[in-house]
């Protein structure tokens, strides 16, 4: 355990020490120039209020995980699917990827109140947001991880009376992993984004519910509070799938080079004695 934090600080700390600059500069910013915390709250006040009002941002949060999970559950099965559409029907791609990436061009904004007038003010129009959000990447990246098998390969498989369906598991699916779990980072983290927004068009609870309510009391260092709550959320996510990726693409990594047994000697030493 020690090892390994040890081992996060040595990664992580220019990042640590940026944010600690940022925060000292804008704590003392504040303070000289006597800034109202209903303008801009300091860092103290924010993080004060953080944690003395944790137990409404986890209620918040909790809500906001939810519609971010259901979505990104719902992007990584849809994009994947279509996907495989995509990539074993040329056809079908001439006539579909276009209007995907024209699904691009429209802002969130303008859908998200439609779907808050279609589905109300339930869970379904957030999800529906974070799903929309985060479909893009998946899509993309996975038909570029399916093309990125060497045709080598492929000719291989083939000479060897290997079924599509066998080289589907055995090439394209393996090759394909890597650029979709990058897709997924992707959209988990604009997932985050839609929610938020969703919750800020309509929403009975979430942290973009928070943010909307606490801004109209004036309370900009809950509405702080709710944007750093936000964003450990998001990182957690982020993390949560780095892990996994890395758990299931072990077979990614370079082989460590064996140290020789104990007692042992390597075969320099011995072409020294010889």
């Amino acid at each position: 355990m020690l090892n390994r934090f040890q081992g996060w600080i040595a990664r992580y700390w220019g990042t640590v020490l940026l944010l600690s600059t940022f925060f000292l500069f804008w704590e003392i910013g504040v303070r000289l120039t006597h800034t109202p915390y209903y303008i801009l709250p300091a860092p103290s006040r924010i993080f004060h209020v953080f944690f003395t009002r944790l137990p409404l941002l986890l209620a918040h949060t909790g809500v906001t995980a939810v519609e971010i999970a259901v979505g990104m559950i719902l992007a990584a099965c849809g994009g994947f699917a279509l996907a495989l559409l995509l990539f074993y029907s040329p056809s079908l791609k001439r006539a579909i990827y276009p209007l995907v990436i024209a699904s691009q061009m429209i802002p969130v904004f303008a859908i998200a109140p439609l779907l808050i007038l279609w589905f109300g003010y339930g869970i379904w129009p957030k999800v529906t947001v974070a799903a929309l959000i985060a479909f893009f990447p998946i899509v993309i990246n996975t038909v570029d991880g399916l093309k990125s098998v060497p045709e080598e390969t492929i000719d291989l498989l083939n000479s060897l009376r290997a079924t599509e369906r066998q080289i589907f598991l055995v090439a394209r699916f393996p090759a394909a992993l890597p650029s979709l779990f990058s897709g997924l980072k992707i959209g988990v983290t604009l997932s985050v984004v839609g929610a938020t927004i969703g919750e800020w068009i309509g929403a009975k609870a979430g942290l973009g519910y928070l943010m909307i309510q606490s801004n109209a009391l004036l309370r900009i260092d809950l509405v702080f509070a709710a944007i750093l709550a936000l964003s450990l959320l998001g990182l957690l996510l982020f993390g949560a799938l780095r892990i996994m990726e890395e758990r299931l693409l072990r077979w990614r990594r370079p082989r460590e080079k064996r140290a020789p047994l104990p007692g042992r000697q390597t075969g320099t030493e011995d072409a020294k004695k010889l």
